[in-house]
């Protein structure tokens, strides 16, 4: 059911929906050598190593209002980073109204409101074909909370917090609370998409597709930005130092693995 900014569903005792949000990006790159894959992924590893990913948690618990009780950082040999953090929250009676809005949530400089005990991982995934020429990052974030508020509020810090080629998002409300009446609660906020809580600036630069179940709380919304210039996906040199049958069968092959990453299949050459 929704609700407006002057509602307040009482309830009979502590608000126990649980929220989950799955957040993953992927950056394409073009490595036309060994040398150059070697040199990306150690681009990327220094890029999204285990602190700088901690910082980003960091904010993200910030943003809905949450204390980190603790921290679990790795970084992988020879590449990958994973952190955990446990959080708790403070009281939700003083949660604003716009908790309960579908809109974006604030960048890191505003802490908006608050959650329950929880948890937010993040995984990386650098990873390259075997016949060299593409090279794919992926990061995992994912924010489970307790309670009135949605981790969809962190969402518009996480796709600023990283320059992705293509998201992948998904929502889901899971469990029940009870009013003071006693019938149960599947949800308690509005939400018709996860689109609702991308900027519209953000929605300008993406093609964008839904696939949700509303009758079972399930949303999932997936991104392939919509501008390709080939010298954003070459490594250590511009698109003129190429020929115009080299720039056509390159961008031929990363088009192909971003458009398997979207719609999640593989694409033959008589389908395209």
């Amino acid at each position: 059911m929704g609700l407006t900014k002057q509602e307040r569903i009482q309830l009979h005792n502590f608000n126990n929906l649980t929220k989950s949000l799955s957040f993953n990006m992927y950056d394409i790159c073009y490595t036309r050598t060994k040398e150059e894959r070697e040199a990306y992924l150690e681009y990327i590893d220094e890029q999204y190593n285990a602190d700088r990913l901690s910082k980003i948690l960091t904010n993200v618990s910030d943003i809905i209002g949450a204390h980190v009780l603790n921290v679990a950082k790795q970084d992988y040999v020879p590449q990958g980073a994973s952190v955990t953090m446990l959080i708790s929250e403070g009281p939700v009676e003083t949660a604003p109204n716009a908790s309960f809005e579908e809109s974006p949530g604030p960048l890191p400089e505003h802490v908006l409101m608050h959650l329950d005990k929880s948890h937010i991982t993040v995984h990386t995934y650098p990873e390259y074909h075997p016949d060299e020429g593409i090279s794919t990052f992926r990061a995992d974030i994912d924010v489970s909370t307790c309670g009135e508020i949605s981790p969809l509020k962190a969402l518009n810090f996480m796709i600023h917090s990283f320059d992705t080629d293509i998201m992948t998002m998904d929502y889901r409300v899971r469990g029940f609370t009870r009013d003071i009446e006693g019938h149960k609660l599947f949800i308690d906020h509005d939400i018709s998409s996860i689109q609702n809580f991308i900027p519209d600036e953000v929605q300008d630069m993406y093609h964008m597709i839904d696939v949700n179940v509303y009758q079972e709380n399930i949303f999932h919304t997936k991104c392939k930005l919509k501008e390709f210039d080939l010298d954003n996906y070459l490594f250590g040199y511009t698109k003129e130092s190429l020929s115009e049958e080299e720039q056509a069968q390159i961008t031929k092959r990363l088009t192909r693995e971003m458009d398997e990453i979207y719609y999640a299949k593989n694409i033959d050459d008589k389908d395209e």
